[in-house]
């Protein structure tokens, strides 16, 4: 299924998309800070990073309608996630939505501003329990330490973890409805992690069922550059130069951008997909110069018989999500209720 959202109909070019100017004043600091952060050695100024990355510290007191709690799962390797629990979920059960943030692999956490605001959204809005995953990093820890950690996390809430650390919550927690939502970055570990659950769904696993992911603008590529990488050279956010600088930083030493990890449905692709992958839904944004990737990862799963949904932004950006000036961003919200329910 495809449907289209907010498209451009009024004759507009496409030239550049139509944003608040003090979105593109933010948009404009961030990639000044985050180009300014890489170093030609592989490695990143976190320093730096950490003068323009605020964060939000969890909240017992509701915010919002929402209350917060970190949750630690493996203090050895700081695996931990940031639960936000709708005040308005006092009984009955409600999905778990198990979410990873974007940021190339590289940046963000859990406890950014930006993403503490968008989960707090999201719970209220679809009245669901938000798990939002604090991976490990690249260039420090590089393939499969997110995917591992991902899995992890998931291993916690099958084994009743959370019960420990949040009883209220676990008592909401309907496990048979768990999704996996993610973007950029985020919406690859999505992918990597569902077919990591997927290939022990027989009977490895005693509670937690995925019932549904959720890939945001994911963050695939290859050594191809697509008809939209070369045709939105400047469109914010993305370049050629920031993600390979980033693949390289992530992937195994020695390793091109066809790895599995990247080109996940490429010529070093492993096997055929799990029968237990869940239904899929797809974003894309048309400024977006991965859109290519996202969209032939959509079509190789309904050519491989998953049920799978793509929902198009023509007039977005990358990571419009995280705006809610952008009334795409409200309107994803909307379908994001639609498929959880």
């Amino acid at each position: 299924m495809t449907q289209k959202a907010s498209p451009a109909s009024d004759g507009r070019s496409l030239g550049s998309p139509p944003l608040p100017w003090t979105t593109r004043l933010y948009i404009a600091l961030l990639s000044v800070v985050t180009d300014g952060a890489r170093r030609s050695n592989g490695t990143i100024n976190r320093r730096l990073l950490s003068f323009f990355d605020a964060r939000s510290s969890a909240s017992a007191k509701p915010r919002r309608g929402v209350r917060t709690a970190d949750v630690p799962v493996d203090p050895s390797r700081d695996l931990w996630f940031r639960l936000f629990v709708p005040s308005s979920a006092s009984s009955g059960r409600i999905p778990v939505v198990v979410y990873f943030h974007g940021g190339g692999f590289a940046y963000l956490s859990a406890a950014s501003r930006a993403y503490d605001a968008f989960c707090r959204r999201v719970c209220r809005k679809i009245n669901a329990l938000i798990v939002s995953v604090n991976y490990r990093l690249a260039p420090e820890h590089r393939y499969p330490a997110p995917y591992e950690d991902g899995v992890d996390v998931l291993r916690f809430l099958d084994d009743g973890g959370l019960a420990s650390a949040d009883a209220t919550a676990a008592g909401l927690a309907d496990l048979s409805r768990s999704f996996l939502a993610g973007d950029s970055a985020g919406g690859n570990i999505v992918h990597h992690v569902a077919r990591r659950w997927a290939a022990d769904a027989a009977g490895g696993w005693k509670n937690l069922r995925l019932a549904g992911m959720v890939l945001i603008q994911p963050f695939f590529g290859g050594e191809e550059r697509t008809e939209s990488e070369k045709r939105l050279v400047g469109a914010p956010l993305v370049s050629g130069e920031r993600t390979d600088w980033l693949w390289r930083a992530f992937l195994p030493e020695g390793a091109d951008r066809d790895h599995e990890a990247a080109n996940v449905f490429g010529p070093r692709a492993d096997g055929e997909l799990e029968a237990a992958l869940p239904e899929a839904m797809v974003v894309v944004g048309g400024f977006d110069p991965l859109q290519d990737w996202q969209r032939r990862y959509y079509e190789v799963l309904k050519s491989r018989g998953k049920s799978v949904r793509l929902l198009e932004y023509p007039d977005a950006i990358h990571s419009f999500y995280v705006f809610p000036e952008l009334k795409q961003s409200a309107a994803f919200i909307d379908e994001l209720k639609a498929f959880v329910k």
